[in-house]
């Protein structure tokens, strides 16, 4: 038996089904050719009886995609099969993919059918399926609470029927490994057709299990498995792919199996599908969270600065994250506050390196986040006493909804005061714009944040912002009762942390922890 998994890729279909996780036909053909370029064998591109919006989704991604097969799911019925057919035609190599529930509680409760219509039904659709295509994959829904001898007949039904690929879904996330690697064992020794087949399992996560559960089938023969980018898909979430794959490939000493993907592409991917799906991956998510990778116990970042393999198991790249990530934090210790002020250049003597690391504690001991700003303005105010390029004077703003946005603006630019008005598409952007107009510059704004300092109407704002211009990157903060002030002063911040960076080159060219 072959030791190649394949990957089918879910993200578009079942990670689509997750609450809020809808994309547009351009988002999916974006995901799409990323997957390709990840190297997943099969696309699963969507439900296209659905909506005509998944129709149109899957086949645009069936005309586009050339290096993977593309499946369209559908249920065991002929109209489902013949609207799939239609959308995936025109792939290089098209798969259609169709199911029906075994499991007593299914039969009764959902599909009101007796065990006789349901093999009916799976010889029919199969069997029609394969009319257009000998690339058919038959689904039991619910595998994993269906009686043994029930399901043994419906796959070999299916097999006999066309199907080329039998999917085992843990569909609820019910089992745990040693139960469902049991059932792959099972169906080798009682099913002689399975051998004939690719065994493919599809395990969601309620349980918290559905890579490991994906791990112990493939151990006992499974071949394909089913999963999704950051595990995104239905309640918990289907089987993680970045997960998986690392998984055979980091102990592929204990999991002698492989993958054809360019892992590399991993976090790309990630992050790809996280903005477009507008879900955040979880900071202690493994292998693609912002924590995967970083270390703030001082223990932890004294190991990993003299040999990295002491707290990582996995270098950050082959997962195409460019490095690990020292946080610098209250539980941080000298090694590795030494190092990052070696990264920005500074050369302090011992008695004032401990005069810093007495300051950076107790800044510590006041900020959740420490970023190169809080080191940068640390430094400077103990031991360089740099000042402001720029300080806020005053801000006017007029907005309203038959009102254009309008902003005045005066700023002390190196003691000159210079005033600058603009307008824009809201009374921030006319502030931005304004204060731009006055430094000289056009930053892109890379994030823009408030929080409420405190309760009430008459709560403080504060505002965050992190800024790019020139390949140089700077946060700001600002706090104020009136956001627009808030916004104004964290937007200067951020453009005098810019211009000391770039004043100081050698010390900015680590871009932001």
């Amino acid at each position: 038996m072959s030791n190649l998994i394949k990957i089918f890729d879910t993200t578009l279909r079942d990670g689509e089904q997750a609450p809020g996780c809808s994309m547009n036909e351009n988002e999916k053909l974006k995901v799409a050719l990323n997957l390709e370029k990840l190297g997943v064998n099969i696309i699963e591109a969507g439900f296209p009886i659905a909506s005509e919006g998944d129709f149109n989704s899957v086949k645009l991604i069936a005309k586009n995609i050339k290096d993977c097969e593309v499946a369209g799911l559908s249920r065991a019925n002929l109209k489902d099969i013949d609207r799939a057919w239609e959308a995936i035609k025109d792939a290089a190599n098209p798969r259609i993919h169709t199911f029906i529930a075994t499991s007593n509680i299914h039969l009764k409760y959902k599909l009101k059918k007796t065990k006789e219509e349901v093999l009916s039904i799976i010889k029919t659709s199969v069997s029609h399926s394969a009319k257009y295509t000998n690339n058919v994959e038959f689904s039991c829904e619910d595998a994993t609470r269906t009686d043994l001898d029930f399901l043994y007949q419906s796959i070999k039904v299916a097999i006999k029927a066309g199907a080329t690929t039998i999917n085992i879904p843990d569909t609820v996330g019910y089992s745990v490994p040693s139960e469902f690697g049991g059932i792959i064992k099972k169906l080798y020794q009682n099913v002689d057709e399975v051998s004939s087949v690719t065994l493919s399992v599809h395990c969601h996560n309620d349980l918290g299990l559905a890579v490991a559960n994906s791990l112990a089938a493939i151990h006992e023969g499974a071949r394909q498995v089913e999963c999704t980018i950051n595990g995104l898909g239905e309640r918990a979430g289907n089987a993680s792919l970045e997960e998986l794959v690392m998984a055979l490939k980091v102990r592929n000493d204990l999991n002698p199996f492989i993958t054809k993907l360019d892992t590399k592409q991993i976090y790309p991917c990630s992050k790809l599908v996280s903005s477009v799906t507008g879900v955040s991956v979880q900071p202690n998510k493994a292998i693609v969270g912002a924590n995967a990778f970083a270390h703030e116990a001082g223990i932890h970042q004294d190991g990993v600065l003299k040999q990295s393999t002491t707290y990582e198991i996995m270098d950050p790249s082959e997962v195409g994250i460019p490095s690990n990530h020292i946080v610098l934090g209250k539980h941080s210790g000298r090694h590795a506050f030494k190092d990052r002020l070696n990264q920005f250049g500074y050369e302090l003597s011992d008695e004032n390196f401990q005069i810093a690391f007495v300051k950076f504690k107790e800044l510590c001991d006041k900020k959740k986040y420490i970023f190169d700003e809080d080191i940068f303005s640390l430094i400077n105010e103990e031991f360089m006493r740099l000042s402001d390029f720029y300080q806020l004077e005053s801000v006017e703003c007029s907005s309203g909804t038959e009102v254009k946005p309008r902003a005045t603006i005066v700023v002390n630019v190196d003691g000159e005061l210079i005033e600058a008005e603009e307008s824009g598409a809201g009374p921030m952007d006319s502030v931005f714009k304004a204060i731009s107009k006055v430094v000289g510059i056009t930053p892109i704004l890379d994030s823009y944040s408030v929080a409420s300092v405190t309760e009430g109407m008459d709560a403080q704002a504060e505002v965050s912002v992190s800024i790019k211009h020139d390949d140089f990157f700077a946060r700001g903060k600002g706090a104020n009762t009136d956001v627009i002030v808030a916004s104004a002063k964290a937007f200067i911040n951020a453009l005098n942390n810019l211009r000391w960076r770039k004043n100081h080159p050698k010390i900015a060219s680590t871009k932001g922890v």
